[in-house]
């Protein structure tokens, strides 16, 4: 590789026409000018001038070494141009969250770049652990969580809360859903199910809900595929707690029943993004559009 400061003296030298002028403009020494000319030839294995006494002309190689270090110098320019423009409305955003709010903000992202078309919008359904791993790692920028992450780590901020909801088969609409009801019809696990009924069966203000051992539940089927865990419960196959937004845009909501809860659950909701990571202003529109839509 070509030592830049070399090229940038040589094309200096082209444009002012003076070794002491050039010394002059680049504060050095006239000698240290012709010290960077011969090495720039050296590496070149070329002349790059043609000296006649005082004056000096350009060989034919020295031209084409000159029409180079003008590109580089132009792209350096433009390189720093970029960089100081951080356009709002393009560039690729990467974020997470679950499946169930991913159900509901992916169409208001895709809203967004179709306003934007420069915008790429990237978005991943995935479990809590994992989107809190990928913004520590770099592969995401920012992600929903449902509780307040080490602030060692993350930054967070709450944006929302979420309804849990308990669902079983709509045949069983006008029973009493007891622990001994849930037994029997066994859970419909999923990646955060074990999360949800705790949480639930904590707050939900009834005490023999409140009495289960969840890791004591039986199971009568997993699935870890968000569109698909209320498929079994609509086939009379188990229950399962999800967010309300997975209900919601279940295509046979006929088929469910959603247990009242005598106190309503909510999950609390954070916007997470690493520590001290300073976001492109194309974030901004994102997050706006998240805490627009979130409890919507």
């Amino acid at each position: 590789m070509i030592n830049p400061l070399w090229l940038n003296t040589f094309k200096t030298l082209v444009e002012v026409g003076h070794f002491t002028q050039t010394a002059d403009k680049l504060y050095m020494t006239q000698p240290g000018v012709s010290q960077h000319i011969k090495k720039l030839e050296q590496a070149c294995n070329c002349d790059l001038l043609s000296r006649k006494k005082k004056s000096f002309e350009l060989t034919e190689q020295g031209r084409i070494v000159y029409r180079y270090a003008l590109q580089l110098a132009k792209n350096q320019e433009d390189l720093f141009e970029s960089l100081s423009f951080d356009n709002p409305y393009a560039g690729q955003c990467n974020l997470s969250c679950s499946g169930s709010l991913s159900l509901r903000l992916y169409p208001k992202l895709l809203q967004l770049q179709q306003q934007h078309r420069e915008l790429s919008i990237h978005l991943e359904a995935a479990p809590n652990q994992k989107i809190l791993n990928d913004l520590l790692q770099g592969n995401t920028d920012i992600g929903i969580v449902r509780h307040s992450p080490n602030d060692s780590y993350y930054q967070s901020q709450v944006i929302g809360q979420e309804s849990l909801h308990l669902i079983v088969p709509h045949n069983l609409a006008d029973l009493e859903i007891t622990p001994t009801v849930l037994n029997d019809i066994g859970l419909i696990a999923h990646p955060d199910s074990a999360h949800y009924l705790s949480l639930y069966f904590d707050l939900c203000g009834d005490k023999d809900l409140a009495s289960i051992n969840v890791n004591e539940i039986p199971k009568s089927g997993y699935i870890n595929q968000l569109h698909q865990i209320l498929l079994p419960v609509s086939k009379g196959l188990g229950f399962t707690v999800l967010p309300a937004s997975a209900v919601e845009h279940f295509p046979e909501r006929d088929k469910l029943h959603v247990v009242p809860p005598k106190v309503e659950v909510e999950e609390t909701l954070y916007l997470v993004q690493k520590r001290n990571q300073k976001l492109p202003h194309r974030y901004d529109a994102v997050i706006e559009l998240i805490k627009q839509n979130v409890n919507s």
